[in-house]
């Protein structure tokens, strides 16, 4: 068990470490998906990496949730629900969806990804099973919960409704990259990442703790960048991308 104290100088470290982050991707292309190398060194089956670079954060956040000592309440217990909602599915559907036709991703990027949902998962578990307060049942009706919840499951709609224009557009057997259509899409190039990074914002304001934003800081500080590498990319392979399409924020970036 830490103090409250040392909690909040690791958790500061770690916004600050996700601002670095952010900076060092805008110049870096992590190589997973369709920017993946071999340049990295090893690399392992696509669809394996996803499931067990992301199953770890289940249990993690579980533990240090339950085995904390804070009185725990229902706006605790709906937090944690939801957290699980989008890890289960990231971890026992959306792999099992992909049709990466042999895809590979590079060990170190598992193994960084592991070290990120170990540190978002003690930060945010330790928070609400240890240090928080509890939230009154009033919370309920408070603005930041109704707006946080209404955030929350437009960005999980979005993210997977994307991720489903995408899996559609190899139905049939069909291999290698096209253009997607229909959604958000046709405004921005990655409405699954802009989806994701509501979600969080969503949880965040729900929970209205800083842990959380540090999660949503962290999110935007992976997905935005990783958006604009996406954009360039299909401007690139694809002469006639249509030219009206941001990156992330419709009609701005």
């Amino acid at each position: 068990m830490i103090s409250r104290e040392t909690y909040f100088i690791l958790l500061y470290a770690w916004i600050a470490l996700a601002v670095i982050i952010f900076f060092v991707l805008l110049k870096v292309t992590a190589p997973y998906g369709r920017h993946t190398t071999s340049s990295w060194g090893p690399l392992i089956p696509n669809r394996w990496a996803w499931f067990f670079m992301e199953l770890p954060v289940l249990f993690i956040f579980s533990w240090f949730f339950f085995w904390g000592t804070a009185t725990k309440t229902a706006p605790e217990y709906v937090f944690y629900a939801l957290f699980m909602l989008h890890y289960i599915r990231r971890v026992f559907i959306f792999p099992f969806q992909l049709k990466d036709n042999g895809k590979r991703m590079p060990v170190v990027i598992v193994v960084i990804a592991l070290f990120f949902n170990f540190s978002n998962g003690f930060f945010n578990g330790y928070w609400l099973g240890t240090l928080s307060e509890p939230y009154p049942l009033s919370w309920f009706t408070d603005w930041r919960f109704i707006l946080g919840l209404i955030l929350f499951f437009t960005g999980m709609y979005i993210n997977i409704s994307s991720d489903q224009i995408v899996l559609n557009l190899r139905k049939g057997g069909k291999k290698g990259y096209y253009i997607p259509y229909g959604g958000l899409f046709k405004y921005v190039s990655s409405p699954n990442l802009m989806g994701e990074i509501i979600e969080w914002i969503g949880w965040a304001v729900m929970s209205w703790s800083l842990p959380a934003f540090s999660f949503a800081i962290w999110t935007m500080a992976n997905l935005i960048p990783r958006s604009l590498d996406h954009q360039r990319w299909y401007r690139k392979r694809f002469p006639g991308y249509p030219p009206e399409r941001k990156a992330i924020i419709p009609f701005l970036w």
